[in-house]
């Protein structure tokens, strides 16, 4: 027994050895080293276990020599004298500490040993402060920037070809910058190893030397003993230079263009072997301004230049949305490459190349760039992936490979949010890819985003761990290290097998993690944990940071062999193993090989087998964009001096296929799509028509302008206060009265030759024949401060209001708002009111009321200051009438009142119930309610009055608030007073503008846009905007009908039910004057819109005609432009708006041909074009602003000159000229629209002539139609349902029955769920707004007709008859005279007798008519007829009247 239990003893003791003895081997090991302050830097020397802690806060250096597992103070840098580590980048043993002193620090054996070295300047700290040489062998070749004290240079450069182990000299005096030509490995030009350039300023110069265009840039071979002035070839010495760069293999200089009219952009040169210089080219609409681009992470096969398009607008936001542009492989033409780059404050530039694989890369970029451009709001980003250097772009596939559209895909957080600037997603491991993010259509914030791994360089994803988390790989892969950084904790978790299984290992204290970092290629099992100790663990004597050393060597694990390793190959796509032109291929661990790879500090070696040529492998050439999967120009292209130079009409050229091979492409043979091919010469340049142009520069920005209607005469007022008229549609300008500070300008309402000018006194200043002559007079007081209109006018010209400051110079004791009124013009005025908010009259072109009643919106308490008011001092409305002694009070609580056409609106407030309640008049004195739908009324919702120019109101109800506010619709009946919903979910902004507009010129049509996912878009932020349109005043609304093919003939992809075309609306315009169409050119609409499932933003979208009133559309140009309209169409103009151009685009054939005209060598960004009201004219006006500059800048084009052909016209028999006679029906199965056939007169679109002032033939109403179905709307309280059926809404009541008969009316109807468009002028028909009839209620029917007797019927016939008889007989028996005109019996009296005898009959049968009709009917009662078939109200009608 005892044996046995020995037995067992010993078993039990060795199985529990090996037990613990394993466990115990497969943990890493850690030690922790505690510092006073955190990191500066923490760099690894390269290859090798040594590395530097610099202690920002000890201002000292330390120094580990086995991969931070021991720490020592640097030996021989003195304690606190540490202000910059410099690491050399091209020797790995070799760095720099620099001082805030003359004296330094360097070491040349990994920081083993420190050595001084003095120098005569303090050293000058940029981002950059020494520069090296890319040969190893030449480390010590260092120039050091400094300045010197007490002294005003700009700064000079010190150096040795020593190391400075001698006491340097100095190589030049004010320089900005020096660096070695030799200061890349990837830089080989064959040019001097001792070749060294520097920006430095001539300061032999007589002006001051510290201006720009004294910057030059100088080289020297010798360490200039002897310098040479560059001359770049550009003709200018190279003068201006900002700053000289190596980056990758190119050298590039930027300097600032400083010849007449460049407005000082910035202009990039570049080489590639310091030799030949080439400036690079840009797309056409892209210009370099200071500070407003960057080269980002660039390839060693092409730059990559990030550029904002535009400034943004301060007023409005502080966002510039920027794109990446890369260049060919000489770095001279540039193509977009990526759109809406994200870049944070510090300027850095999120787009990241994957470590070791050629060609990809994952950028984020901004999804909301177009909103972040109009107004304030929180950035959202996306991620993108490329796997061709950025020649396209794609999402990141979720994990499982399920969702890859923009709107389902992985994000994830950048270089630019992380917590130091180094790559944040790949690492030397073949293929590994890790990164914190979230799956969703933007980005999620960090704290709630999960951390995700790619083992195959981006192309899949799965998720590594949920929550953030930072992560670091080792030994190639074969270790995975994650920490929680967004709380404290006391351990890690590790993988051995590429995030599959997880382990976790306690470090023994708390801590809150900072950086988690390994040697820089990844090939170690070591890794270094940065954190802050957290209180609880922190022990006396120990730093509060800690430098927490972890060794994963000691798992035990074998070394890899053959088998444990695979063949890895990178890929774009799952269909081919080719990437950038070749099968570039890795060999790497196996996922389940438990064994660790390699020897430490080898990188993983990269193998390539070309493949042959394919579509992929080419991009977009310069001036070429991608539409449609094909590359096309963006503009003409340049003909080279030695080609087209006969002028035959066939000639051709050799130009660019519109394709070039994606730089650092491997690809050989196969498809050579770049091969020039042969072109005609007529499409390589636009050829310009005689049009005159002139340009003027204003001294500020324009605020306001506007023409004189039916004049040539335009105003313009800048931000500096000054106005300036141009008398001949803006070919010259004078500027009015310079010593005067003008507020605003007013344009007469009602005259068309009347204008005012107000200035920041009583003055103002005023014309009565358009300018030609001005007149200064005085007002009772200064213009108003509170936000009311200042001038009101009527009708009677000489009538107006006046609305200004009163007691609020010295102080704002009873500072105030005051309204007079004038009755000649300003030379007398009279008090109206006190303490107004708004006043007006009454009265307007179609408000038939009262010419003399004025309204104004006044405080009830007239005490204190109007600034401090409150909503607890109720704004009365009240009247005055002539003499304007007594006022009347209309409403005791109102929040506003506007003029609508023919109605009167005013927005009472009712503060018992907290509500408003809108009231609508046609007299200005009798009011009534409006009522809504159940669900949608002003007290529940704000509410947009939109327009009433068909006999009906339009408002919008807004249904949802916030930063994504959209609404419903609602039209009124003929008199305001009953609403029905037209159109849910419209969109609007936060500024209450909606995007609704109706054509000019056609009555009844409208479009409007709609949010088709309010709930998604309540909860997201995002709308997704649909057009519809209306053709019969609201009724029914229908998507647009998209074109089948594009600008260029390539058909649309459209194949969904729901693909339409989507067109931006009101909300989005810089300009409230810019409508859809003319009232000119009848039918003809232009849009900025696109195609598919909902509206693409504004930079994607293109411009869009239509020659029918919207009903079909064709697609004129690529890219988004505003238009204007001239000569009633004979002329369009176009102008991309987006961005700084140079050219406009027009049109005389309506947009089936268009030709450019370049109006300047510097582009300007176009904010407006203008012509004369009425679109009569053949000039236009482009208001703008040079990108960089302050002031503003008019355009005066004429294109008076492309003709002179006037159009024929024959009024006698229209449409047989050179005009045509067009329906707004003719695309619909009926040929009516709002019950009628109407024809308008307009030019044909193939005809090349001028319109001016021929008189067309007058819009013509053919006839009315008989009603159909589009000539109703819903019935008040009912919605059109799924199948366009009028039904009742959920939970409503529809009206009660209206017994009330019109016009004396036999019958009245019951209510159907419809109504007839107020609009309309249908006939007969199908009146489905007709119930059952019955007749009206004050018409009698007796049981039986009574009857009469004999002697009646005498009375009635036989008397006057016999009567008239013997008148007759008489007159004949005692004859007529023949020649006698002095008879008393002749003449006209006797003649004028005898013909009313037949109306005399004809009288006694009317009133004997009337005598018998007294037993069928009654008569009514004039008092109760009814003026709407909804309600009797707004007027009282009293008989007699």
């Amino acid at each position: 027994m005892a044996l046995w239990h020995g037995t067992v003893a010993f078993v039990c003791s060795t199985f529990a050895f090996l037990y613990f003895g394993v466990a115990f081997a497969a943990h890493p090991e850690h030690a922790i080293t505690y510092f006073d302050g955190g990191p500066t830097r923490l760099f690894f020397f390269d290859d090798t276990p040594s590395l530097i802690y610099h202690d920002i806060i000890s201002m000292n250096i330390y120094v580990s020599h086995d991969e931070g597992k021991t720490w020592d103070r640097a030996d021989g840098i003195l304690p606190g004298d540490a202000a910059i580590f410099v690491e050399h980048p091209f020797n790995n043993r070799v760095a720099f500490v620099l001082t805030d002193s003359f004296t330094h620090y360097r070491t040349d054996d990994c920081g083993k040993t420190w050595v001084t070295f003095s120098v005569p300047d303090l050293v000058s700290y940029d981002s950059k402060p020494l520069s090296f040489h890319s040969d190893p062998l030449r480390w010590e070749y260092v120039p050091l920037p400094g300045h010197q004290v007490h002294t005003n240079s700009l700064g000079r450069t010190l150096s040795r070809r020593d190391g400075f182990a001698t006491t340097p000299k100095v190589l030049l005096d004010d320089i900005s910058s020096c660096q070695f030509a030799h200061s890349s490995k990837d830089f080989q030009p064959d040019a001097h190893e001792d070749l060294i350039y520097c920006v430095a300023r001539d300061s032999s110069v007589m002006s001051d030397p510290r201006r720009i265009e004294s910057s030059h840039l100088y080289s020297s071979t010798d360490f200039f003993v002897t310098k040479k002035n560059e001359d770049i070839g550009n003709g200018n010495n190279t003068e201006s230079v900002v700053t000289f760069a190596i980056v990758g293999k190119f050298a590039v200089v930027e300097l600032k263009d400083l010849t007449p009219g460049s407005d000082s952009y910035m202009l990039l040169y570049v080489s590639v072997d310091t030799k030949q210089w080439v400036k690079a080219q840009f797309p056409s609409n892209v210009r370099l301004r200071e500070g407003a681009y960057s080269i980002a992470e660039s390839t060693i096969h092409s730059l990559a230049v990030n550029v904002a398009l535009h400034d943004p607008d301060p007023v409005v936001t502080l966002f510039s949305s920027r794109t990446l542009f890369v260049s060919n492989s000489n770095g001279t033409y540039f193509v977009e490459s990526l759109k809406d780059t994200n870049r944070n404050m510090a300027g850095y530039v999120y787009y990241e190349k994957t470590h070791g694989v050629e060609g990809v890369g994952i950028a984020n970029v901004v999804a909301n760039a177009r909103d972040l451009e109009r107004w304030m709001t929180a950035e959202q980003l996306r991620s993108v992936i490329t796997f061709n250097d950025g020649s396209s772009w794609a999402p990141l596939l979720v994990p499982g490979g399920t969702c890859s559209s923009y709107t389902c895909s992985l994000h994830l957080h950048s270089v630019t949010d992380m917590y130091d600037y180094r790559p944040v997603f790949s690492s030397p491991a073949p293929g590994f890819v890790i990164g914190v993010g979230s799956i969703g259509t933007i980005l999620a914030p960090y704290e709630e985003s999960n951390t995700y791994i790619s083992t195959d360089a981006g192309l899949t994803w799965k998720m590594l761990r949920e929550g953030p988390y930072q992560f670091e790989f080792g030994n190639s892969g074969s270790v995975i290290v994650i920490v929680d950084d967004q709380q404290p904790t006391d351990s890690i978790l590790y993988s051995t097998d590429m995030g599959q299984t997880w382990k976790t290992y306690n470090i023994g204290i708390q801590f809150r993690v900072h950086k988690l970092t390994a040697v820089s290629d990844s090939t170690s099992q070591k890794f270094l944990v940065l954190g802050y100790v957290m209180p609880q663990s922190r022990q006396p004597g120990n730093g509060r940071n800690a430098a927490i050393y972890l060794d994963f060597a000691t798992l035990g694990r074998p070394k890899c062999g053959p088998n444990d390793k695979e063949s890895w190959y990178a890929r774009a796509n799952s269909k081919s193993d080719c990437i950038m032109g070749a099968k570039q291929w890795y060999t790497r661990r196996k996922a389940d090989a438990d064994c660790y790879m390699g020897e430490e500090f080898h990188d993983p070696e990269v193998h390539d087998d070309k493949c042959p040529c394919e579509e992929h492998d080419y991009e977009c050439d310069y001036n070429h964009v991608r539409s449609d999967g094909k590359c096309v120009p963006l503009s003409p292209e340049r003909i080279p001096s030695t080609q087209c130079t006969l002028g035959t009409p066939n000639e051709k050229y050799m130009g660019s296929s519109g394709y070039r091979k994606i730089p650092g492409n491997k690809c050989e043979g196969g498809s050579r799509m770049d091969e020039p091919i042969s072109k005609d010469c007529s499409g390589a340049e636009p050829v310009e028509g005689p049009i005159v142009h002139q340009i003027h520069s204003l001294p500020g920005d324009i605020v306001q302008s506007e023409y004189f209607k039916d004049s040539k005469t335009v105003l313009v007022r800048l931000t500096d206060r000054t106005i300036w008229q141009s008398s001949n549609e803006g070919y010259t300008w004078e500027q009015k009265f310079p010593e005067e500070r003008f507020l605003a300008f007013y344009m007469h309402t009602h005259s068309n030759e009347r204008a005012y000018l107000l200035t920041d006194s009583k003055r103002f200043y005023y014309t009565t024949d358009t300018g030609r002559y001005w007149h200064s007079s005085e007002a009772p007081s200064s213009p108003n401060t509170f936000g009311a209109q200042v001038l009101r006018f009527q009708p009677r010209t000489e009538y107006v209001i006046w609305i200004g400051n009163v007691d609020c110079q010295s102080g704002y004791e009873n500072c105030r708002a005051q309204a007079q009124y004038t009755w000649n013009n300003g030379r007398n005025w009279q008090l109206v009111e006190d303490y107004v908010v708004n006043c007006d009259w009454a009265r307007n072109g179609e408000l038939r009321i009262d010419s003399s009643q004025i309204l104004c919106e006044s405080y009830e308490n007239k005490q204190g200051s109007q600034v401090f008011f409150g909503r607890d001092n109720a704004l009365q409305l009240v009247s005055w009438t002539d003499p304007y002694v007594t006022k009347t009070k209309l409403f005791d609580h109102v929040a506003g009142f506007t003029q609508l056409s023919e109605f009167l609106i005013v927005d009472e407030y009712l503060p018992m119930r907290d509500m408003l309640n809108l009231q609508v008049s046609f007299d200005g004195r009798t009011f009534a309610p409006g009522s809504f739908p159940t669900g949608v009324h002003p007290n529940f919702h704000a509410y947009t009055i939109l327009e009433s120019s068909t006999k009906s109101i339009f408002l919008h109800m807004t249904m949802n608030e916030g930063p994504t506010p959209w609404g419903n619709i609602l039209k009124s009946n003929f008199n305001g007073t009953y609403f029905v919903l037209s159109l849910e979910n419209v969109n609007r902004n936060i500024g209450g503008f909606v995007d609704f507009d109706k054509f000019a010129g056609l009555d009844g049509i409208a479009m409007a846009n709609i949010v088709a996912n309010p709930t998604e878009a309540a909860l997201t932020g995002r709308k997704a905007l649909q057009t519809r349109i209306t053709y019969d005043d609201g009724g029914t609304w229908k998507a647009l009908l998209p074109p089948s093919v594009d600008s260029l003939g390539l058909k649309y992809p459209c194949t969904s039910v729901g693909c339409a075309l989507h067109v931006h609306g009101y909300t989005e315009r810089f300009e409230a004057r810019a409508t859809y169409s003319s009232p000119s050119i009848a039918g003809v609409v232009m849009a900025v819109g696109s195609v598919g499932d909902s509206l693409a933003t504004y930079s994607e979208s293109d411009t869009f005609l239509s020659r029918d009133g919207g009903f079909t559309w064709e697609e004129v140009h690529k890219d988004a432009h505003i238009w204007e309209f001239g000569d009633s169409g004979s002329v369009i103009v176009i102008v991309n708006d987006k961005e700084p151009t140079d050219h406009v685009l027009f049109t005389t054939d309506e947009g089936l041909t268009w030709r450019e005209f370049k109006f300047t060598t510097e582009k300007i960004r176009v904010r407006d074009i203008m012509t004369v009201p009425g679109d009569t004219s053949r000039k236009f006006m482009l208001l703008g602003r040079y990108p960089t500059t302050a002031g503003s800048v008019i355009v005066h084009l004429d294109f008076s000159s492309l003709t002179h052909r006037k159009c024929l016209v024959d009024a006698q028999n229209p449409g047989h000229d050179d005009f045509e006679l067009w329906s707004p029906s003719e695309e619909r199965d009926s040929l009516c629209l709002f019950g009628r056939q109407t024809l308008y007169h307009r030019r044909k679109r193939d005809v090349n002539c001028v319109v001016g002032d021929t008189s067309k033939a007058l819009d013509k109403v053919v006839r009315n139609c008989r009603c159909t179905l589009q000539d109703f709307e819903c019935a008040f309280n009912h919605i059109r349902n799924g199948e366009g059926e009028c039904v009742l809404l959920l939970g409503a009541s529809p009206l009660p029955p209206d017994d009330s008969c019109r016009d004396r009316e036999d019958y009245w109807y019951e209510r159907t769920t419809y109504r007839k468009v107020p609009y309309s002028t249908c006939e007969g028909g199908d009146r489905i707004d007709r119930g059952t009839r019955h007749l009206c209620p004050d018409i009698q029917v007796p049981d039986h007709i009574p009857g009469h007797g004999a002697m009646f019927w005498t009375m009635v016939i036989v008397f006057p008859i016999a009567i008239t008889a013997l008148f007759v007989a008489w007159w004949w028996a005692i004859g007529l005279p023949e020649d006698d005109d002095d008879s008393p019996r002749s003449g006209p009296g006797m003649l004028a007798t005898l013909a009313s005898v037949p109306w005399f009959l004809l009288g006694l049968l009317g009133n004997a008519f009337k005598y018998m009709s007294k037993g069928y009917r009654t008569r009514r009662n004039n008092g109760a007829v009814s003026l709407d078939e909804d309600k009797q109200v707004l007027l009282h009608i009293e008989d007699g009247k």
